[in-house]
Parts: C-alpha cells; structure tokens; sequence
C-alpha cells in the first residue's frame, strides 16, 4: 500500500494550537465582546481542524475503525467536561447528564442525520446504505434509550424520575455491555454489516494516496488537541450562551441543547460532507456510532460516580420529551429500513428536530 498522502496543511496545525491557546487563557479574553468574538473563532477553527484530521485518521484505518475512532473520542472528552461540572457541584447538576443525552440523540438522529439525508437526496437523488449495520445500531439505541430516559419515570422503589441505587447500578452495567457488544459486532465480528458497496470503492480507489504512519500519528495528536479545545471553548462560552438565553427569555434547556450542538459540531460537519460526497455509510456510521457512545459511555461513568458520592442523578425526561423521543425512534426505524433514502426521509427527520426546538422555547 502506497502512502504517499499529502503533507498536512498549515491552516490544520495552526488551528488547534491557536484553539487551545485560546482555551487557556480564556478568561483574559472572555470579558469583553470582542474577545468572546475571538474565542467562537477559535471554537471554529478547532472544529474544522479536528473534522480534517479525523478524515486523514479514517482513511488511515479504514472504515467503520476510522468514524468508530471520531465518535468515541468526541464522547470520551464530552464525558469528562460533563463529569467536571457534576464533581463541582454547580446548579443543575443532578439533571446534567439527562439533558446532555437527550439533546445528544434529538440532535444526532433528527438534526444531523435529516441534514445528512436532505443534503445526499438533493445533491444526488437516492442513496443506499448497508442495511444490517444500521438496523442492529437502531435497536440497540431504541433500547438504551428507553432504559435511561423513559423508564425511570415508571419504577416505584424510588419517588421522582430516578432509578433507586440497585436499579442505577444494573442500568449503568447493561448500558455498558450493550455499547461494548455493539463495538465488537461493528468492528470486529460483522465489519460488512456496516461497508457499503460505494464506501469499499471509494476506499479502493484512493488506496494510493493512504497516509503514512507518522502524518496518522501527528493527526491523531492533532484531533485530540482539537477536541479537548473544542469542548473547552463550549463550556467557557457558556456563561455568554446562558446570558442570551435568559435576555430572550427562553428555558435553561436551551442552554443545553446549544452546548451540546457545539461538542456533536465536528461530526456533525463530517457526516454532512460524506453525505455530500455521497457516502451515506459513513454519515451514518458517524451519527448512529455517536449516539450509541454518548449512552453508553456516558451512562455507566455517571452512574458509577452517583453510587461512589451518593449524588441524586434524574434520569427521567419530562412526559414532552418521552412522546418526542419514541417517535423519533420509531420515525428513524421506518425511514432506515430500506437501505434506499430520498429527501423525504432528510424532511421528515429535520421537522422532528424543529419540533423538539420548538417546545423547548414554547413548551
């Protein structure tokens, strides 16, 4: 195999350093207008910097290993900033973890993936998939989902919309067997399930310009760096996000939803540009193998650390978003059970998304 892949761009160094840079003395520029201004380019430079490498790194180790790669280390530092913020005790903590999860999928199976398909349909009419990948990736998100945002509304050991700490227990364990059952099967057992015939010539087709081992390895630095500056950014214009919300009067979900729009960015502009390219496979690899690490990663951390300090972790959605939940499951099972998608499918997803924006604000 021949590697004679281009050297990295300037632009795609520059850029994370200039993030992280920025990330670290971000309360020097925080104060002012015009260093907020600063810091959100710098978020965006991190984002397209961190979309960049994650591509070279895909095309290192191929497909699904390369989106498998993305969704996990955009979930592992997602993870820690959302585990940062619970240890310090801060306002809302307790309902840090639902939101984040919720807004993740909402966000991911109706945001991203209506684009992805939107985008593909008008650009290149239908599109086609592998269809066993996406359905054993559908169920076990159907699943996980329910067992963590629904059905803590209905057990009676504990009052509220939380699991009682035995349930809190079992529920973090089979999260995580569930997600690590999904890995080997993806990656391991039944790679097919998630190659498409247009992927697999795609790959075959650039396997001249494959990059080497060191430009893999400098990328791979590169990504995490654009990672963690981009999750550094997102919390420290937080506060800002927080004050223009509360100055328009909106729900602090909004808050939320925002924060976690801005960590899911970098994939978010990946899938899009393979849908473009007319790689459906990989949009939904990105999508559905983020949402499945956002749950399954996130679940079993949060779950582990409120047994350890005796926190109160709600679980629970409120009875809104459980209906928009289910029917957003049900409504991605039937529109990804041909293996075929249109513009319909993309139009469909993306009023879904509207419709969960719109009751934030107007619940």
């Amino acid at each position: 195999m021949s590697s004679t892949h281009a050297p990295l761009p300037r632009w795609s160094v520059a850029a994370p350093a200039a993030a992280l840079a920025a990330a670290v003395f971000n309360a020097a520029l925080s104060g002012s207008p015009l260093g907020l201004s600063l810091l959100a380019v710098a978020l965006v430079g991190a984002v397209l910097a961190s979309v960049h490498h994650a591509e070279v790194i895909a095309h290192r180790v191929g497909e699904p290993f390369g989106t498998f790669l993305f969704a996990v280390a955009v979930t592992v530092i997602e993870v820690g900033l959302i585990v940062s913020i619970m240890l310090s005790g801060g306002p809302g903590a307790e309902v840090l973890a639902r939101d984040t999860v919720m807004a993740a999928i909402m966000i991911i199976l109706n945001g991203v993936i209506g684009l992805c398909l939107l985008v593909g349909g008008l650009r290149h009419g239908e599109q086609t998939y592998a269809q066993p990948g996406v359905s054993a990736a559908l169920a076990t998100l159907a699943a996980l989902s329910v067992l963590v945002l629904v059905l803590p509304n209905f057990v009676t050991s504990s009052p509220g919309p939380v699991y009682a700490p035995a349930q809190l227990g079992f529920v973090g364990i089979i999260s995580l067997v569930l997600y690590a059952t999904f890995v080997m099967v993806q990656t391991i057992r039944h790679r097919d399930y998630f190659l498409h015939e247009n992927l697999a010539q795609t790959a075959s087709a650039a396997a001249s310009t494959v990059p080497g081992g060191r430009v893999a390895t400098i990328s791979g630095l590169l990504l995490l760096v654009s990672l963690v500056a981009v999750v550094w950014l997102a919390k420290t214009l937080a506060p800002a996000v927080e004050a223009i919300v509360d100055g328009a009067g909106a729900p602090k979900a909004v808050v939320g939803v925002v924060i976690a729009g801005l960590v899911l960015l970098p994939e978010g502009i990946a899938a899009l540009r393979a849908a473009r390219a007319d790689r459906v496979q990989t949009s939904l690899n990105l999508a559905l193998g983020s949402a499945l690490a956002t749950i399954g990663l996130t679940i079993p951390v949060v779950a582990g650390l409120a047994l350890v300090f005796d926190w109160q972790l709600v679980l629970g959605v409120n009875p809104t978003n459980t209906v928009l939940l289910l029917l957003t499951l049900l409504v991605a099972t039937l529109s990804l059970s041909t293996g075929r998608t249109t513009v319909m499918q993309g139009a469909l997803h993306i009023v879904l998304f509207a419709v969960f924006l719109f009751m934030l604000v107007v619940p």
